[in-house]
Formats: structure tokens, C-alpha cells, sequence
């Protein structure tokens, strides 16, 4: 074969793989990317550019919204909120999308300012220009008509609503309700009012809110994850180290593939098994391509 003939070859090659990884076309589903490695940062950086790059989610000029985990007053170490570090990753890939501000914030369980502080993401964000952590504000909840199974009408924050990518990156843990709590749960984080409420039929409500309320982009944050006593834990010894974090465009494709990582599977999980009848995703991992990044 001649050079120039060749190198026409690699160049249809690489551009057909990155097609792939995209997911364009692809037959065989939905993709995951699972990345692993203890440089936090790094295999969140992976994930994403395994999915084609930030760039394919967020444009020049975007208002981004990160949505971790942040609910309860414990240190990154107990597990129970999103690793700082991978929120801070997330952040700067979108800014270097070109992102005109990213938004980062969560509806508490706990005091707010411990919250935020003491799950370090107040430290991991500080002094990042064009971020904006913010507290809640109740006022900026907006009643939004669901037209739900489980309820008509919600109370949902604006900032979640109006942002033009919305990026969930939930922890993975164990929930002593719902077994576990990944992406389609993460939401309850934009809600208003008593969302506690919601628990009786938690499954179907939460599908309720997430088939209003897209996530562009799920990351999943399983570089250690709480594997007793969630969503609130608060003993080191519940935690186990996966090293891991998971990345789709599909919230219960995603959500379904870290089930697995708890020794379950996707069926046994109410909320996913909700979503996946729902048609928000695919549940089933035989439909879906995992991309090791």
C-alpha cells in the first residue's frame, strides 16, 4: 500500500473510532465510560473526553450547572457527598469548553454553610473565576407542572431549570430507602418544598422530575463509595475505595451500571427499573457499551 494511501486509511480509522466513542449511530446502545485510577482529576478528565470531550455538551458562552451531592455535614473522607476533586475537574473542563459561568449548588439535609465548607467544596472551588458556589435560595423555586404518575406540580430551582447544560454528578452510596442513590435520585437536590414527602412513592416522582429536568451529562463519583448507614454514613469503616468514576449522556444507563459495583443488580433497583419503563434510559447493560477510558 502506498504512504499516501496509508495514512488516508489511519486518518478514516481514528475518525471512524472517535465516531464510535460518541456514540453516533452506534447499534449498540447507549455508552458508559468508566475510568479508573487514584489522580481524581484525571480519570474524570477520561471519562468525559471517552464520551467525545466537554465540548460536545457545552458551547461558548453556556451558563453551566454542576450538581453534586452536598447534602450532609461530613468530610470527603465519610463518603456521603461528592468528591471535591471530582467536582473541581468537572468545573474546569466545562470553563474550558467555554463556559461563561458554572453554577455549583445543592439543597442541604444539613446546615448549609457546614455543608458546603466541611464537604470541601468550598476549598476545592475557591478562587475559580467565572464559578459561582451558591446557597439555595428559597425564592428562586419555581412551581413547575410535572404531569407526572406520582405528582402533578413540584417546586424545582430555577437556576437547575434555566441553565443551558445541566451536569449531574451525583456520589454513589448505599440508601437504606432506595437500597442506593445515584444520578435520577440526585435530583432531589433542585427540589423545593417537602420533598420528603415524595419517600411513600419515591420511584415513579423521581422518574416525575428527571423527565422534566435532563441531565446533559452524568458523572458519577465512585472513588470511594459509602457502602452502609447512607445516604448520611459518617463511619470511615462503610467506606470502600473503587477508584472509579463513570460518565454517560443515558442517566439510567448510568445509574444502572454502577449499580453493579454494590454487588446489585439494575432490576433490583426501584428508581432505575421506574426511569428505564419510563423510557428515560436504557437499564439493560446488554444494550449498553462500556468504554474503559
Amino acid at each position: 500500500m502506498k504512504r499516501r494511501a496509508f495514512l488516508k486509511l489511519v486518518g478514516l480509522s481514528a475518525l471512524f473510532h472517535q465516531w464510535l466513542l460518541r456514540g453516533v449511530g452506534a447499534a449498540e446502545g447507549p455508552v458508559v465510560a468508566v475510568a479508573d485510577g487514584k489522580d481524581y482529576a484525571q480519570i474524570t478528565r477520561n471519562a468525559i473526553a471517552a464520551l467525545g470531550g466537554m465540548k460536545r455538551f457545552v458551547k461558548s458562552g453556556d451558563v453551566v450547572v454542576v450538581k453534586p451531592n452536598m447534602g450532609w455535614d461530613r468530610t470527603p473522607e465519610q463518603g456521603a457527598n461528592t468528591n471535591p476533586v471530582v467536582v473541581r475537574a468537572v468545573v474546569e473542563e466545562a470553563l474550558k469548553a467555554g463556559a461563561r459561568k458554572v453554577k455549583v449548588f445543592d439543597r442541604t439535609c444539613n446546615d448549609d454553610r457546614r455543608c458546603y465548607v466541611n464537604s470541601g467544596m468550598v476549598a476545592a472551588l475557591k478562587g475559580m473565576k467565572n464559578v459561582e458556589l451558591k446557597y439555595i435560595e428559597n425564592e428562586r423555586f419555581k412551581k413547575v407542572d410535572l404531569k407526572g404518575k406520582a405528582i402533578d406540580h413540584w417546586e424545582l430551582y430555577d437556576e437547575a431549570l434555566n441553565a443551558d447544560v445541566f451536569i449531574n454528578v451525583p456520589v454513589a452510596k448505599h440508601h437504606q430507602l432506595t437500597k442506593l442513590t445515584l444520578g435520577l435520585k440526585n435530583v432531589m437536590g433542585v427540589m423545593g418544598g417537602r420533598r420528603g414527602s415524595i419517600h411513600k412513592n419515591i420511584d415513579e416522582a423521581l422518574a416525575d422530575v428527571n423527565r422534566v429536568l435532563k441531565s446533559h451529562l452524568v458523572v458519577i463519583d465512585a472513588t470511594r463509595v459509602l457502602i452502609a448507614h447512607g445516604p448520611q454514613g459518617g463511619d470511615v469503616a462503610d467506606v470502600k475505595y473503587l477508584n472509579k468514576v463513570i460518565a454517560s449522556t443515558d442517566i439510567v444507563a448510568a445509574d444502572a451500571y454502577a449499580t453493579t459495583l454494590f454487588g446489585h443488580r439494575p432490576d433490583e433497583i426501584a428508581v432505575t427499573v421506574a426511569a428505564y419503563k419510563r423510557g428515560l434510559g436504557e437499564m439493560n447493560l446488554k444494550k449498553v457499551r462500556v468504554v474503559r477510558a
